[in-house]
């Protein structure tokens, strides 16, 4: 390579963020990972190639002008930084830190050829963070939103304020829309709020996020189930013109073997709703208990699974085991999350399948009978099926199962909808690049149509949607 500086930049190794000391950490819900310093950040930011084609851009499905934000703060404006990352996402301090980089922009990185891409999340999560911290999330001018708020034209119902449904409320905000966001719980957010622990995604980062949207005109009427509370078609009398479900995946699954009905078994949705939206951690602070027993096991290996067993551990626990059918690098979950678990001390019983849950006289978990495995040739999922080893049966006491093997789509509206086209799995049959569903003026996006999936993906679909709603209104509207 003849270009020094080129050379030296590359050479250079990507700046880690500091986390929480783990023995301090496991005692609380505080949030892991400490972010940036400023001079972190701009030394990270120096490392940028400012590519003239950003192979990083193609790799975000929201869009982010991921070079312009990070030459902004390698130039140490930071407000202009938070400026570019909203124009294309209203959620960039959630996105930095539960975003999977490493499998998008920083994957498609040109560093990332040498091991070390630009680490573009913590630097996403610094820009916006550095405007919490100094007042300074309010990037839109005053005048300019004061106008776009006069000239509001259709109105649109947007159902679910998961980050699908927030990102496509707040693109149509954007263009001038009236948006009403429906959201069932009474916290907006969605899995944000009740799946992702705090010390992941603080509740914090969410309220201020929402702030946002709302300051954009959104209004988000919440404890309000749409399918029961009021109809799409009560909805569309009262002048609604299109219509956007981002219900989610909130359905859960489960194993399907003797015992799963014991007390003591959760799915992964119930526990962590219990712990994060209830705030069971908080009892008797909060009248919401949630019994762990010292012996936990979790079943599965998504990020799911990891926040399951890291929340009991902070629980109080004293072993959280992980049950995972195939091995550690067929795992789902990211890899920091997988790392932050075993820091924790979180336990890993890999190539094992539950049998059976055993129960107490009284109904309550006792132990747990799982299958030892193999690993065969590859499945549909092209990662390589467990094959059960005859003879190789292995027993483990537990007091709480946690079930964290995915969850399907959520019924409760779609199935008030006849007329709208599902698939087999019983989720919204919608065309996954625009949105459009069977029915004319309702659109849909993330877990409700591709099934579980990441925060980033479902809100990939919220912004492309919006853009959908928008050209459908104004050829049959126009305006």
């Amino acid at each position: 390579m003849k270009d020094p500086v080129l050379k030296k930049v590359i050479s250079k190794r990507q700046t880690k963020m500091k986390k929480r000391d783990v023995q301090e950490r496991i005692k609380g819900f505080e949030e892991v990972a400490l972010g940036y310093s400023e001079e972190e950040a701009v030394e990270e930011a120096k490392r940028c190639l400012d590519c003239k084609k950003p192979l990083c851009v193609s790799g975000c499905p929201v869009e982010i002008n991921i070079p312009g934000f990070i030459k902004a703060i390698k130039k140490r404006d930071y407000k202009g930084s938070l400026r570019v990352l909203k124009e294309k996402n209203s959620l960039p301090a959630v996105c930095g830190r539960v975003c999977p980089q490493e499998d998008q922009c920083e994957k498609a990185c040109i560093l990332n050829k040498k091991g070390n891409p630009i680490n573009i999340g913590a630097l996403e999560r610094f820009a916006a963070d550095h405007g919490k911290e100094t007042g300074k999330t309010d990037t839109y001018p005053s005048k300019a939103r004061r106008k776009t708020h006069e000239a509001r034209r259709s109105k649109v119902a947007v159902i679910g304020a998961g980050p699908s449904g927030l990102t496509c409320a707040a693109d149509l905000a954007k263009m001038g829309y009236k948006v009403t966001v429906f959201e069932s719980l009474h916290e907006a957010g969605g899995v944000l709020v009740y799946g992702i622990p705090d010390f992941r995604l603080p509740g914090s980062i969410m309220e201020e996020e929402v702030g946002f949207i709302r300051s954009l005109g959104v209004e988000i009427k919440l404890n309000t189930v749409v399918g029961k509370s009021v109809s799409i078609e009560k909805l569309r009398k009262d002048g609604y013109r299109s219509f956007f479900i981002g219900t989610g995946a909130g359905l859960p699954y489960f194993l399907g073997i003797e015992g799963e009905n014991l007390n003591g078994v959760y799915s992964a949705n119930e526990f962590l709703t219990r712990v994060n939206l209830m705030k069971a951690y908080m009892f008797p602070e909060y009248d919401t208990p949630v019994r762990i027993g010292n012996n936990i096991a979790v079943i599965g290996a998504g990020n799911v699974a990891m926040d399951s067993a890291r929340c009991a551990k902070r629980l109080g626990a004293k072993n959280v085991t992980i049950i995972y059918r195939r091995t550690e690098k067929e795992m789902p979950a990211r890899r920091e999350e997988i790392e932050n678990a075993k820091e924790e001390g979180i336990k890993f019983e890999l190539l094992t399948s539950p049998l059976k849950i055993f129960g107490t006289d009284d109904g309550w978990v006792r132990s747990m009978e799982c299958q030892r495995n193999k690993l065969g040739d590859p499945d549909s999922s092209g990662r390589r099926r467990p094959v059960p080893i005859e003879g190789e049966i292995l027993n483990i006491g537990v007091d709480t199962v946690i079930c964290a093997i995915g969850q399907g789509p959520n019924p409760l509206l779609i199935s008030t909808m006849p007329e709208l086209k599902k698939n087999k799995k019983g989720a919204i049959d919608a065309n996954v690049e625009t949105g459009a569903t069977s029915m004319e003026d309702v659109f849909a996006g993330g877990d409700i149509v591709t099934g579980a999936a990441t925060v980033i993906q479902a809100m990939g679909a919220g912004k492309r949607a919006a853009r959908t709603i928008d050209g459908y209104i104004k050829s049959k509207y126009g305006n």
